[in-house]
């Protein structure tokens, strides 16, 4: 890896070695890097590092690292009016890591309203993530309405730190209902930090803010060594009208 940013990683490396954040474009926001692997143990490097890959089909793997950082602490989650009445109404259930690919792949489907319509969850993605889910680093939340999947979120989870990579609705509030449950267990479980990548106005209603890329960095050397939730995410049918945080 030479010169100015993106660094080119070549797909036979295989130290997992990422050049400094600090070196990310400012323009586009954050790339840092482009070409290497999708493997675990590159995914996990990444991660740890505070670097996420996000292209598409007709790109070489690109990998971010933008500033500033979305975050969202576990504490400062905002439910709104609407959404707590929808949790009071318990007419979702909610589950962790019970179909995992369902909720990947509703995850990759086109999506007209974002800045660049298409999907960046590509093949690839999903075999790498699948990976990940099957190591236990990967997990998902899943939002069921009369035993359909109306909505959910899926991310890694490395430390006390948890990075979520995307989420989606079928149906009115799903995903929130689906984050919300999420909150609640990784605030249960010890978690810290929820990184949401960057900003968006969905994630700003419930309560990320935006930090700067070397406090985030700091917050990773901080949480993500320290030990992670032992106990099973795989939990079944959770109640959604549980005390909103």
């Amino acid at each position: 890896m030479r010169g100015l940013a993106p660094y080119w990683i070549s797909p036979r490396d295989t130290t997992c070695h990422f050049p400094d954040v600090r070196l990310a474009l400012k323009e586009p926001d954050g790339l840092l890097a482009i070409g290497g692997d999708l493997s675990p143990a590159r995914l996990h490097a990444a991660y740890r590092l505070g670097i996420f890959p996000w292209y598409n089909d007709e790109q070489p793997i690109l990998w971010w690292a933008p500033n500033p950082r979305s975050v969202l602490y576990p504490d400062k989650l905002n439910v709104s009016r609407s959404l707590r009445k929808t949790l009071r109404k318990k007419l979702f259930t909610v589950s962790f890591d019970q179909a995992f690919g369902d909720v990947v792949e509703a995850c990759s489907g086109p999506r007209t309203q974002d800045a660049v319509p298409g999907t960046w969850i590509t093949d690839d993605m999903k075999q790498a993530y699948q990976l990940l889910h099957e190591q236990g680093l990967a997990h998902s939340v899943e939002c069921w309405f009369e035993g359909k999947l109306v909505g959910g979120l899926y991310g890694v989870a490395v430390g006390q730190v948890f990075f979520g990579e995307s989420m989606f609705s079928r149906q009115s509030e799903a995903s929130k209902v689906a984050l919300v449950t999420l909150v609640e267990h990784l605030s249960r479980w010890g978690f810290n930090l929820i990184d949401c990548q960057v900003q968006s106005s969905h994630l700003d209603s419930l309560g990320a803010a935006n930090i700067s890329r070397e406090t985030f960095t700091s917050l990773l050397d901080r949480y993500c060594g320290k030990p992670c939730h032992q106990g099973t995410w795989q939990v079944k049918n959770q109640p959604t009208g549980q005390k909103p945080l």
